[in-house]
């Protein structure tokens, strides 16, 4: 599960750098390096949205825990 959940946050983090480019600089740095739109660049984006909701899985699920088990 720790493998898991270090994958989906990176995943997280690479998709939170990208927003903030394109909302900084208005540079998308995903379609930069893999082209706009390309197969690639699709399931990078594909990717960093399950990590997305992965991780939030991940989290809630912690945290049902913590309160469960009185933490």
């Amino acid at each position: 599960m720790q493998i898991f959940k270090a994958v989906a946050y990176t995943l997280v983090l690479i998709g939170a750098l990208n927003w903030g480019l394109i909302g900084a600089f208005n540079f998308d740095l995903v379609s930069f390096l893999f082209g706009n739109m390309t197969i690639l660049t699709r399931i990078i984006y594909t990717l960093v949205g399950l990590g997305a909701v992965g991780y939030f899985v991940i989290t809630m699920r912690e945290d049902t825990d913590c309160i469960n088990c009185g933490c």
